[in-house]
């Protein structure tokens, strides 16, 4: 091996080594001296055939300009709703009032809290048992006389208020103290309750003649059962009317003086064969009046 040097003076080739040949050509050209080959390109169509030619791509289309479109469509048509219902909120709150505050009845004063101005539910008072002796159970709408003797009605309705209640109404005489009649009212009245009823009824009227209040008695002549003709004393009073709650027998107020005139005889009459005397009955418009007021 000999050792080969540039002349002097010469920079040395940097692709050859001192232990290398001559440079290698580079790759994909021919050698020095050698022809070049033609490149090869796909062969001609038959004669009577139709060239074959790749088929075209479309460029793809974007779609940015349309979602950007829709974006803006949307937002608009979000704010156009939102002012719409904020118009409607301002007209819908100028037709109602501004509510007013209310003191609070149960304030308890110089407790150092505001009193709560909204109203607070009230439970229903619980039905306490009854513990009275006298205590019965109505099996007839005349049972609830009882009550003007003292003795509540356990199956009768509890009075809660005079705007719903249903009464009936009783009255004795001195003849017949002990015994209670009932006394009509009119079935167009409110407070008017059937027999069949009875249990609906929390409120009793009871009339009691007022001691003194009888007037001079009217002579009525009547044919007796047995043919005879007899004279009866028919005798005009006044009676206090007085309101009980039928489930207690307790009273819940008055009802006024009621009259009982005597001004005409009865074609009918009931009378006392001992003393022959009769009672007129209390006048059923003065009682009609006096549940009315009582109970409205």
């Amino acid at each position: 091996m000999s050792n080969s040097h540039p002349p002097y003076g010469e920079q040395p080739d940097p692709n050859v080594t001192p232990w290398s040949g001559p440079p290698a050509p580079p790759a994909g050209y021919p050698a020095y001296g050698q022809p070049g080959q033609a490149p090869q390109y796909g062969q001609a169509p038959q004669y009577g055939q139709a060239p074959q030619f790749g088929v075209p791509v479309p460029p793809q289309k974007s779609n940015r300009g349309l979602v950007i479109g829709l974006i803006i469509g949307a937002v608009v048509l979000i704010l156009a709703l939102c002012g719409a219902g904020i118009g409607l909120a301002l007209v819908g709150n100028d037709d109602e009032p501004d509510p007013t505050p209310t003191p609070s009845a149960t304030a308890n004063q110089g407790s150092g809290t505001e009193p709560s101005s909204s109203p607070q539910p009230s439970e229903p008072p619980s039905e306490q048992p009854n513990n009275n002796n006298n205590a019965v159970t109505a099996r007839y709408s005349s049972d609830l006389s009882s009550v003007c003797d003292g003795s509540p009605i356990l199956n009768a309705a509890t009075y809660s208020g005079p705007a719903t209640a249903k009464a009936y109404v009783f009255s004795n005489n001195p003849e017949r103290p002990t015994f209670w009649s009932s006394k009509i009212v009119g079935s167009d009245k409110r407070y008017y309750a059937k027999s069949a009823d009875f249990t609906t009824v929390s409120v009793v009227g009871c009339m009691s003649m007022v001691p003194g209040s009888e007037g001079a008695p009217k002579k009525c002549d009547y044919k007796a059962s047995d043919g005879k003709n007899v004279s009866v004393s028919y005798i005009s009073s006044r009676y206090q009317l007085t309101f009980y709650a039928a489930k207690t027998a307790e009273k819940i107020g008055d009802g006024g003086v009621v009259n009982a005139p005597a001004t005409r005889c009865p074609s009918f009459i009931s009378y006392n064969k001992t003393t022959m005397k009769a009672y007129a009955a209390p006048d059923s418009g003065t009682i009609e009046a006096a549940l009315d007021k009582f109970l409205s």
